[in-house]
């Protein structure tokens, strides 16, 4: 698999586990591509065997429930189905792309990998548009002037209703590139010659549809602040770029005369924040840079020698930190696995071809990170199965890589604050023999070794909410066949639902549920849909003449109630024609849901009455959601409606600051024991900074409301660094040395500042050899980052360093940040460990 433009080509062949119609889910629509292969001799997959079967142990068969359709129902959603054949189109790939916010236009490119192919098979590019969520489609290609539009790029939709398309033009004897863009869904185009050829998709800005950047072969940045009417170049030597807030734009660039920078981690990260009129070096010697949430980040490689460091700024890089993280060799990698303007969860490789790191949480500065989860599953091949749960606040779903061997899921409710094993699902059991019956979910490692054909499912509409691929037993073993599974109350409790491998989507804002089943072999025919959040299943035929199957399609953000189903079928001379089929809902859910139809539900409820019952990071959130048993749409207007109540503070709201554990005997932060080889250096802005702390902070995103204070008698000032004397506020007296904390050491200083010029000089000589005494036995450790990854064997946690063999065979890690760039949409309580609460 190859990721290209934001959409993921699979290049697979009829094969049914393996993801043909892939998303791409952007800021403004969604993009899905679907491949077929040429040619008639089709290769068939291998059955997939596993030699680490170990005690693992598929759970007892469950039994789907099946309503039938009645004969009223049948007739209803026959007169509601519209199918489409692309007759004479001969494109190997078609790009579907949803234009606007609830506008009903579906752009639909057909083509084929590179214009030479076209002209040796005979192939072409056709534009398509659907303005009745594609119940029918109309060919728009003379709008483009049958250009042939580069596969690679295809549609790249921004804010509103504008659309780019990107032609595929020799390089050579052209003086650039030609782009096609739309301000209005697609009904017109406007021809551009470009003044340079695009090394990648153009980037729209976050609110402003007219701003566009743009990289090209040769390494220039170019802007255009109407809509590529017109192009500046504002910079030479780019290797890469990114919106920031506002109009800061971020960009990584050689230095002059640099050869193989990137290679050697030779790049300046640089800021425009005036559009390319002037630009600041915001640091040298990057090997890679991002952005997410509210942070900017980049991996430096201070030395050709050292290993990288990680740098965060949530200041749009007026000032930037080192972060708290173990450093990454030329065998590491890093990777942002997931953030926002409050927290990243981090991910950190470990030496060698492990499969697996740790993953760390952030503060709000995206400088002090917290072990979260060891042993974190993180493939050969830089694939992550963590996810995070969109559906209820909180919850992030991973596989970790057990000591055993085995990958075992684990999830938390609390942002990565503690993990634990899912729950087994009601209606399956595990055998006598089982010692651990839980459910596992399959991931990103799963897809990628065609196992199942797509990740969890789950929307921010689509309350509590989730719908995912799962093995019951002791572990996930790929000798197992993956069924579906559905919780309705965000991961706490699951329930069997369909046996098999599906393709699933969630309709009117969960309201609705459709599946195909994902076939070894053969054709589809059927659809699977239900409106009890998958208890009962109806199936449907679609279609009387079965096609192959290429995937699901419906609108962006769950409030639809039609689907798409796309494949194509085998003509008489052997070429295949592309099919889509659209199935209406609507017709059939016809009642508007009535107050009657909802019901209050407490989130993260674990039962009982008491005061902490749903207290998730500071808060009970109640929301009025859909009754199980209620036939009727939500339909378009739907908005999700919750009532919020601030919990009081525990110690559970609070995590070990830097510095400090939490004591696997107590529930209270301590701190680190000296090591004469294990200290803990923290540069902030570049400066001695320092951390007045009490032991603990909040868990980011923490709302609580009193209750549990953390306090100390005295709290600990860590100094750390010495580069420079930091401006201290009134009132606070420091120093790099020794601290004056006690009342006697505060009245000697006194003393000596009203004494006499001779008294003044007998007092000194008495104050600082007592001083020193006194120093030498209370002064506050100094810790360096260099060790830090080594602290666990003292504060009670015991790292596990094994180098587990996976199935995958051996990895081999780039010398590179790639992964740095690119965030993946759980814990095992299993084993003791302080996750999440140890600094």
């Amino acid at each position: 698999m190859f990721w290209k433009t934001g959409v993921l080509i699979v290049g697979c062949v009829l094969l049914p586990f393996c993801l043909l119609g892939a998303e791409s889910s952007g800021r403004w629509g969604k993009s899905v591509t679907f491949h077929r292969t040429r040619g008639k001799n089709r290769p068939e997959r291998e059955t997939s065997s596993s030699s680490n079967t170990g005690n693992s142990s598929q759970g007892h068969a469950f039994t789907s429930c099946r309503i039938p359709l009645t004969p009223a129902e049948h007739e209803v959603l026959d007169d509601n189905t519209h199918e489409t054949g692309f007759n004479g189109d001969d494109g190997s790939y078609v790009i579907l792309t949803w234009v606007g916010d609830g506008t009903g236009v579906i752009l639909v490119l057909s083509t084929i990998s590179s214009p030479l192919d076209s002209f040796l098979e005979g192939g072409s590019s056709r534009l398509y548009r659907s303005t009745d969520y594609g119940k029918s489609f109309h060919d728009i290609s003379q709008s483009i002037n049958h250009t042939f539009i580069k596969e690679e790029f295809g549609v790249s939709v921004g804010p509103g209703s504008s659309v780019i398309l990107t032609a595929d033009t020799p390089v050579f004897g052209n003086p650039g590139g030609i782009i096609f863009t739309s301000t209005d869904a697609g009904a017109t185009f406007r021809f551009i010659q470009l003044p340079f050829h695009l090394a990648q998709p153009i980037t729209y800005h976050f609110l402003n549809p007219d701003y566009l950047v743009a990289l090209s072969i040769d390494g220039g940045l170019w802007l255009s602040l109407d809509f590529g009417a017109k192009w500046t170049k504002v910079h030479d030597g780019v290797h890469s770029f990114s919106w920031g807030a506002g109009i800061n734009l971020f960009f990584s660039c050689s230095q002059v005369d640099a050869v193989e920078a990137e290679e050697r981690g030779d790049l300046l990260l640089k800021r425009t924040k005036d559009l390319g009129r002037t630009f600041t070096i915001i640091h040298e010697d990057i090997y890679s840079f991002g952005y997410i949430g509210a942070f900017l980040f980049f991996s430096v490689m201070e030395d050709s020698r050292s290993p990288r460091v990680m740098y965060f700024s949530s200041d749009q890089g007026d000032s930037f930190s080192q972060a708290l993280l173990p450093s990454a060799s030329t065998e590491q990698f890093y990777s942002i696995l997931d953030g926002d303007e409050d927290m990243l969860f981090m991910h950190v490789d470990n030496p060698g071809d492990t499969y697996f790191g740790t993953m760390y949480t952030s503060d709000d500065r995206g400088i002090l990170f917290s072990k979260s989860l060891e042993r974190h599953l993180f493939d050969g091949q830089r694939k992550s199965d963590f996810t995070n749960i969109t559906s209820l606040r909180g919850v992030y779903l991973t596989n970790k890589l057990d000591v055993d061997g085995h990958v075992r899921s684990v999830i938390s409710f609390n942002r990565g604050g503690t993990w634990r094993q899912l729950n087994k699902p009601d209606n399956v059991n595990c055998g006598d023999h089982v010692k651990k019956c839980n459910l596992h979910i399959h991931g990103e490692h799963s897809r990628n070794n065609r196992i199942v054909p797509m990740l969890a499912l789950s929307e921010p509409t689509a309350i509590g909410l989730v719908i995912a691929h799962g093995t019951v037993g002791d572990s996930l073993s790929s000798s197992q066949h993956p069924d579906v599974f559905v919780s309705s109350d965000g991961g706490y409790n699951w329930r069997g639902t369909l046996r098999g491998p599906h393709h699933y989507s969630l309709l009117d804002s969960g309201g609705l549920l459709v599946a195909v089943e994902a076939h070894h072999k053969g054709q589809v025919k059927t659809i699977k849909f239900s409106t009890d959040e998958g208890q009962c299943w109806k199936l449907y035929n679609f279609t009387e003449q079965s096609f192959f199957f290429a995937g699901l399609a419906s609108e962006p953000g769950t409030k639809a109630m039609s689907v798409s189903v796309w494949g194509f079928r085998p003509e008489e001379d052997g070429q295949p024609m592309w099919v889509a089929v659209t199935i209406d809902f609507q017709s059939l859910i016809t009642r508007q849901c009535n107050a009657r139809d909802y019901e209050e539900w407490l989130a993260h409820s674990t039962g009982g009455d008491s005061e902490r019952n749903g207290c998730v990071l500071g808060l009970k959130e109640t929301y009025r959601r859909l009754k199980k048993q209620s036939f009727c749409r939500n339909g378009r207007n739907f908005a999700v409606s919750k009532k919020q109540s601030p919990c009081s503070c525990t110690r559970e709201d609070y995590i070990c600051d830097y510095g400090y554990y939490r004591h696997v005997n107590t529930s209270e932060c301590v701190r680190q024991p000296v090591a004469a080889n294990k200290t803990l250096d923290a540069c902030l802005n570049g400066e001695e900074d320092e951390l007045l702390t009490a032991g603990y902070r909040k868990v980011p995103s923490d709302r609580c409301e009193g209750g549990f204070t953390p306090h100390l008698q005295v709290p600990t000032v860590i100094q750390p660094c010495g580069v420079k004397p930091s401006s201290e506020p009134p009132g606070k007296t420091t120093s790099s040395v020794t601290h004056f904390d006690t009342l006697t050491e505060r009245l000697v200083l006194i003393l000596v500042c009203a004494g006499a010029a001779l008294i003044i000089l007998l007092v000194i000589v008495s104050a600082v050899l007592a001083v020193r005494r006194v120093a030498d036995r209370t002064r506050t450790p100094a810790y360096s980052f260099s060790n830090l990854r080594l602290q666990e064997d003292t504060n009670g946690i015991t790292a596990e360093f094994e180098s587990i063999a996976s199935s995958n065979g051996t990895a081999c890690h780039q010398d590179s940040d790639e992964d740095l760039l690119h965030y993946h949409s759980t814990n095992f309580q299993g084993i003791a460990n302080t996750t999440g609460q140890g600094c």
